[in-house]
């Protein structure tokens, strides 16, 4: 990266972006942009411009190769921030960009894209609250989220809804659709508005109503995959466990019960679609066999 102070110019590295202030720089030129981060090519910028003097900001980019679709991306995000006050949206796109890797979960493996960042808040901010108004002591069976891994995509693609705003709001609507019913009018909306749905967000639905039926039969992860699939229940607890040894007992055949308490189910599911549909089946079982009579 190549600096150009006043009439000075020096090459430096990128420790300028860590808040270096010159007034009478006006000019900046980046080498290579395609090959910087979103905030950081954001705060690079900002550091030309910060007097009277119309100040420039160039970005080069290799000829002789074709740049990455991330790394266009990037460059298209920045080259839409030119209004003060932007810092919320620069945060938000590289969010959606680089996604929010283990910011959430049980093990922190990951569901920004499934519950959005607002709703994150304001679980964080009630979380908070219930702790404060209990002394230090919070109910856990609130609030769990269950982990569904399957291989299977499952998200709102920014093809089929581009604004990113829309789209968090979606994943928090989605995150509250716990009836059958309210995520069939949220699919019916999403039809009506932007199309016919992608396989990604159609199976983001179907993820949502098998974490709907973990929290009823009490799992707390389901691994999926070509050969089987594993269930873990929250707390080793199962509401009705004679119910359930004797589901197993009759279809021994594929489904054993662990000595560690867990489920394994034998199955050949080959794709990432085939184990969702997989999953959703096991789950549906193991709900209606919590729910009878004991």
């Amino acid at each position: 990266m190549t600096g150009i102070w006043g009439t000075a110019c020096e090459a430096s590295t990128t420790i300028v972006e860590s808040g270096l202030d010159i007034p009478t720089a006006n000019t900046l030129i980046v080498h290579r942009a395609d090959m910087f981060g979103l905030s950081q090519l954001y705060q690079l910028r900002g550091r030309v411009g910060r007097a009277k003097t119309r100040a420039y900001a160039y970005l080069t980019t290799p000829t002789e190769r074709q740049i990455t679709a991330s790394a266009e991306k990037r460059l298209k995000v920045l080259q839409s921030l030119d209004s003060l006050g932007a810092g919320f949206q620069l945060a938000s796109h590289d969010l959606d960009i680089r996604g929010g890797g283990n910011l959430l979960g049980d093990e922190q493996s990951g569901h920004i894209r499934e519950i959005g960042v607002e709703l994150y808040q304001q679980m964080l901010e009630d979380a908070v609250a219930e702790l404060k108004e209990r002394g230090g002591e919070i109910d856990t069976s609130r609030g769990w989220s269950p982990q569904i891994n399957t291989g299977a995509a499952v998200l709102i693609p920014e093809e089929y809804v581009p604004d990113l705003n829309v789209r968090l709001a979606l994943y928090r609507r989605l995150s509250d659709a716990e009836r059958a019913e309210e995520r069939e009018a949220l699919a019916a909306e999403l039809i009506d508005r932007f199309g016919p749905l992608p396989p990604e967000a159609g199976q983001l639905l179907k993820v949502v109503a098998i974490k709907g039926l973990c929290r009823q039969a009490n799992v707390s992860k389901i691994d999926v995959g070509p050969k089987g699939a594993v269930i873990t229940f929250r707390a080793d607890r199962f509401d009705n466990p004679m119910g359930l040894v004797e589901f197993v007992q009759k279809n021994n055949v594929a489904w054993k019960l662990r000595p560690d308490q867990k489920i394994v189910v034998k199955g050949e599911w080959t794709t990432p679609e085939a184990r969702l549909t997989a999953a959703e089946r096991i789950l549906t079982q193991l709900a209606q066999v919590a729910q009878a009579n004991p």
